[in-house]
């Protein structure tokens, strides 16, 4: 009977792995994220990658084609962008939620995402639509204009109708 005790306490005594937390340089994604947020701000978007175990802010700039650069397949990260939206009649911004998953990106870190992205909302928390986007070819202004569209309830024109 000792002999089963001895290799119970054994097995118990073993390493296990444990994931570690992910943290967040707060201020600088909290910088960022009121930056693109500001209409005084030429910057348009921001984009958060992890850095080891911290979610950092990698990148902030003008443009769409810029912005979707900013992906790699390889990799796991998060956006916030700033798109104008209206008609004729009015412009106004709307902001876009992204979590970006690489095709190439593995099991645990895909299955690591939904937590991550938890702890990022805690300061990125104001926008209209949040997609998750998998490949290069999602990253589409248009879907994402027809996904605020959506959103955005209403939506008037000024009556004219091509004919």
């Amino acid at each position: 009977m000792s002999d089963s005790v001895e290799v119970e306490q054994m097995a118990e005594s073993k390493p296990r792995k444990m994931a570690l937390p992910t943290s967040l340089d707060k201020d600088a994604i909290r910088e960022a994220y009121e930056d693109v947020r500001s209409n005084m701000s030429d910057h348009e978007w921001a984009v958060f990658k992890f850095d080891g175990l911290k979610i950092v802010c990698s990148a902030k700039g003008q443009g769409f084609q810029e912005f979707c650069a900013q992906f790699h397949d390889d990799e796991r990260a998060f956006g916030y962008i700033r798109i104008q939206m209206g008609d004729e009649m009015s412009k106004r911004s709307k902001f876009l939620f992204l979590t970006w998953i690489g095709p190439e990106v593995g099991v645990m870190q895909r299955a690591k995402m939904s937590t991550d992205k938890s702890i990022i909302k805690d300061v990125i928390n104001n926008f209209a639509v949040e997609l998750q986007v998998e490949t290069s070819v999602d990253l589409d202004l248009e879907m994402f204009k027809a996904h605020l569209n959506k959103a955005g309830g209403a939506n008037y024109g000024t009556g004219v109708r091509e004919l």
